[in-house]
């Protein structure tokens, strides 16, 4: 890595607090790499050789089985996956592909797990992340069982719009059929929910979606923090 990516990368949540013996030796066998839209990065029933940290861009999880495929979860800065099967030496039980131009820092996992043994800090904060990972899936799990697609849809766009800041419009940073299968919907089935929203004041123009009525979507789709509170480090 360059100098100025090194010290990029030691500012990130993962290695901030972490020794710099541990943090030099871990330095000259990592790779923050930049990777154009669409690149497949890791595949599911491959070995975890490496430990991939998202610093700029968007990663989607996805997992096929029986001729299907879906989205498990989209992944942004910076945030690390899969840690699980790098921290157990075991396979990767999703693929990984970007969404659009990334920046991906991938560190090998052997290294990973012996630093963790000799670096206390860095060991707390690999624990953080994987209990960060682990809430987020516990949220998206609830969010798909307990929801109806329209409440999900609803609750989706409240939160896209808290974020983007953009007063009255969420612009949707991916394609409709990437949204259904991110909040586990068919195509045909996220239009109905659109179809729905339209009584709360949503208009759905393509990848432009205006909110007429903030609080009608709100009153539809009862957030909850315990699921739409994005997980922070």
């Amino acid at each position: 890595m360059r100098d100025q990516d090194l010290e990029r990368v030691r500012r990130l949540p993962l290695f901030a607090t972490m020794d710099d013996a541990g943090f030099d030796r871990l330095a000259p066998i990592s790779y923050l790499q930049q990777f154009p839209a669409g690149v497949h990065l890791i595949s599911e029933g491959d070995q975890a050789d490496f430990l991939h940290v998202v610093v700029e861009g968007s990663v989607e999880l996805y997992a096929t089985g029986n001729g299907r495929e879906t989205t498990v979860a989209i992944i942004q800065p910076v945030t690390a996956f899969i840690l699980a099967a790098v921290l157990k030496d075991m396979v990767y039980l999703m693929s990984a592909r970007t969404l659009e131009n990334s920046r991906i820092l991938m560190i090998p996992a052997g290294s990973i797990r012996e630093t963790m043994e000799t670096d206390t800090a860095f060991c707390q904060a690999m624990v953080r992340e994987l209990a960060r990972g682990f809430r987020s899936m516990v949220k998206t799990v609830k969010n798909q069982k307990l929801r109806t697609a329209a409440e999900r849809l609803a609750n989706y766009l409240l939160v896209a719009h808290e974020q983007q800041g953009t007063g009255g419009q969420v612009k949707l940073p991916f394609e409709k059929r990437l949204l259904a299968a991110y909040l586990g919907v068919t195509p045909e089935n996220l239009s109905r929910a659109f179809k729905t929203l339209e009584t709360s004041g949503v208009r759905n123009s393509r990848t432009m979606i205006h909110i007429d009525d903030l609080s009608a979507l709100r009153k539809m789709a009862q957030p909850s923090p315990l699921i739409d509170t994005p997980e922070e480090w």
